[in-house]
């Protein structure tokens, strides 16, 4: 990258006609279907999040796939925010063996008792 800032902009230029022309070639001697990692996924939307006139560039990829790939990454990311934490929250193992004691102290006491008597002492548990 340090090489391009001190390059003229007619060698930057022959340059981008020259990957250009090596993609139409590709493009013609490839396969119609292209198969891309996640890594080359995640850089063609990096790319586009932070230089949206790339799109002009693309030969081998759709600018509206990238748009999908972008829109589908950031669906999955808030359905893995927003997912369902399941199951029982956990007690710390501390209030685990306070509650041993009281119903071992207190033969007589049920559940509904030993937790009312943790609200008073301020522990909150499900």
């Amino acid at each position: 990258m340090v090489v391009d800032l001190i390059r003229s902009r007619a060698a930057l230029e022959a340059e981008i006609w020259a990957l250009r022309q090596q993609l139409n070639v590709l493009r013609r001697t490839a396969p119609k279907r292209f198969v891309f990692c996640a890594i080359d996924r995640l850089i063609f939307v990096g790319l586009y999040r932070l230089f949206p006139k790339v799109c002009d560039a693309l030969a081998i990829v759709k600018p509206d796939t990238i748009v999908r790939w972008h829109r589908a990454g950031f669906r999955s990311y808030w359905c893995w925010k927003s997912r369902r934490h399941v199951g029982r929250p956990s007690v710390p193992p501390a209030i685990r063996k306070l509650i041993r004691e009281m119903s071992i102290a207190n033969p007589l006491w049920g559940a509904p008792r030993i937790h009312g008597e943790l609200l008073q002492l301020g522990i909150d548990i499900g």
